[in-house]
């Protein structure tokens, strides 16, 4: 498989989401949409697009990541219930949607793609301080 350092970030996964951190595989990235605390996972390998692209380790890792990043998720936000999702028709690059959902949400019970109105944008300091408590809780 070919080398993390030409790997590149889908123009528009960067300019929906913000940084928050680096796992060994997967760039976790917190989405600019403040009516849900949602963040993805890239995997930092070139050319993929489905799961099924990842050899067995790499995707046992990224399973790790995932489940890593829900358990902080629903720590910090004690939502309802967590989505989990790898969709890929929009943006092909490999992501992983791992969202917290509320009962109280504007999408709920329905998915977050294409409901509950217009997308809210984070100000950026509220931005950065929910991927700092992200970032501590990963540490944890």
């Amino acid at each position: 498989m070919s080398d993390a350092s030409t790997f590149v970030l889908d123009p528009r996964l960067e300019g929906d989401s913000f940084p928050v951190l680096d796992l060994a595989l997967a760039s976790v990235r917190l989405m600019d949409d403040a009516r849900f605390p949602w963040v993805i996972l890239v995997p930092r390998r070139p050319g993929l697009a489905e799961l099924i692209d990842l050899d067995d380790a790499a995707r046992a890792t990224l399973w790790g990541e995932i489940d890593a990043v829900s358990r902080a998720l629903k720590s910090l936000t004690h939502c309802d219930k967590l989505n989990v999702a790898a969709l890929g028709n929009m943006v092909r690059q490999l992501h992983i949607h791992v969202i917290a959902r509320f009962e109280r949400d504007a999408a709920w019970p329905g998915a977050v793609w294409g409901a509950g109105g217009e997308r809210q944008t984070y100000a950026a300091p509220q931005a950065l301080m929910l991927a700092a408590r992200l970032r501590e809780a990963l540490a944890a």
